[in-house]
């Protein structure tokens, strides 16, 4: 079972399980969306979709049931908690408190509750728990506050269940990848929502501190963030693969480019070091 399957990894991860003869439950934020179709036309007839926003705590029931009732007492294998939002990458002092919230709720909160409904049936077959973290989830990165709080705390949260659940013969992991060019990054439109929202609850002072010119350069930051990501999704799919199907997966992956250098760093330089680099 999979979350965040309209766009992006979630999406072509569903295609990739899909292809090497899988049956995938494929949870989508919108069923009758253009992700949703393709998913449809391109995959064989094993792959079902679902409707599933995971912060709708009766869509996740609902698909809990769905799949329950086709596995029946063979349990399901694994669960991967793709699912995730980015909000608008800016200093954590201007973020608005709904962006912090935001991000909880989906990146956080929705993992946990997909995690919890799930179990029953993961302890069935002894199955895999994957949960999609992030570099920003592992080591502080400017910007991403909100992001990589929400993203530290299913890190942690991975971390205890890996722990609780092996009793039951269940294995965890969570993933921590670099920067890719996925969905998560967000349309235009999204953009300017969440600015105006931004520069709406701004104090006077706040604005004054940072500069307009600066306040400004956040928008030619964001644009140009999908140019510095990497296009091909490869590494992380093969991370993923390795975590359901390896005898004794890792417990943490961080696939990509520069994503476990800069780990390293922060795990064994001093923090003034790590800051500085």
């Amino acid at each position: 079972m999979l979350s965040g399957s309209d766009t992006g990894i979630g999406h072509a991860l569903a295609k990739y399980l899909d292809s090497l003869g899988f049956v995938v439950f494929a949870g989508v934020l919108n069923k009758d969306g253009p992700g949703a179709e393709e998913l449809r036309r391109t995959c064989s007839q094993r792959l079902c979709v679902l409707q599933l926003d995971i912060t709708n705590a009766t869509q996740v029931r609902e698909a809990y049931l769905t799949v329950s009732q086709k596995v029946q007492n063979a349990g399901l294998w694994g669960v991967v908690n793709n699912a995730g939002i980015l909000g608008f990458p800016a200093d954590g002092e201007l973020l608005p408190m709904s962006t912090y919230r935001h991000c909880m709720e989906v990146n956080f909160f929705g993992a946990v509750e997909v995690s919890k409904t799930f179990l029953p049936l993961l302890r069935k077959s002894q199955g895999r728990l994957v949960n999609m973290s992030s570099m920003a989830g592992g080591i502080p990165l400017p910007r991403y506050a909100a992001y990589g709080a929400s993203k530290a705390a299913l890190s942690m949260f991975s971390g205890v269940m890996r722990q609780e659940l092996s009793k039951w013969g269940i294995k965890v992991a969570a993933v921590h990848p670099s920067g890719f060019r996925t969905g998560i990054q967000g349309t235009a439109e999204q953009w300017d929502e969440q600015e105006k929202e931004l520069m709406e609850n701004l104090p006077a002072d706040t604005r004054q501190a940072y500069g307009e010119e600066y306040l400004l350069g956040l928008r030619n930051y964001l644009l140009h963030l999908p140019s510095h990501c990497a296009p091909d999704l490869s590494p992380v799919l093969g991370a993923v693969l390795h975590a359901l199907l390896a005898r004794r997966p890792q417990g943490l992956y961080t696939p990509g480019k520069g994503a476990y250098i800069p780990l390293c760093i922060f795990c064994c330089f001093p923090l003034w070091f790590y800051d500085f680099f």
